[in-house]
């Protein structure tokens, strides 16, 4: 990592899962202050950062809920970036598709990302903070001919990709720099 993170505080949602617990090590690793929103009652075997002096883990945080999102942010002092791992994956044809698992694709992918960046790029305005923002897109999001069999996935994933690139040309402007990656496929 080349930014200066000693110190600074840092959102990562999606904290507490494979990839997320990797992210906080590094970031912990290059002095990072995490904050961790976790949807459960209690950590997740396997995260092995709940008592770590730098690791604020805060329980029972839905990420699809507003004011949740909301009142999580503003309790972060000095928001320097926020990493939205949060998501979920599921695999079906189109015509094995039900409405409601397109809807929580677009609920656990789109809507959780929209909200934690709203809610982190108020927190950066408000304090002045020139911060950053990566979103979690997936390569079927960018190129939907990798979709196939994976339609409501695909289509949650190029949301972010679209949101993502969006508020990159809305936050330039304060110093804001949001960016993505788009990883083909994660084995955690």
């Amino acid at each position: 990592m080349t930014a200066n993170f000693a110190g600074r505080h840092v959102v990562v949602t999606g904290g507490t899962g494979a990839l997320g617990t990797a992210v906080v090590a590094r970031l912990l690793d290059e002095g990072a202050v995490c904050h961790v929103p976790n949807s459960h009652a209690a950590a997740p075997a396997g995260f092995g950062f709940e008592g770590h002096e730098r690791v604020r883990l805060m329980h029972n945080i839905y990420l699809a809920d507003p004011a949740v999102v909301d009142e999580f942010y503003r309790a972060v002092p000095d928001l320097w970036a926020s990493i939205h791992i949060a998501g979920g994956f599921a695999a079906a044809p189109l015509d094995k598709t039900e409405s409601a698992s397109f809807a929580e694709m677009m609920e656990t992918n789109v809507r959780t990302a929209f909200l934690c960046c709203r809610a982190a790029l108020r927190a950066m305005l408000a304090s002045g903070t020139a911060g950053r923002m990566v979103n979690v897109s997936a390569r079927p999001g960018l190129d939907p001919r990798r979709g196939a069999g994976m339609v409501a996935y695909a289509t949650s994933k190029a949301a972010v990709a679209a949101m993502t690139v969006a508020l990159a040309e809305e936050g330039k402007a304060q110093g804001i720099l949001v960016n993505a990656i788009a990883p083909s496929t994660l084995d955690t």
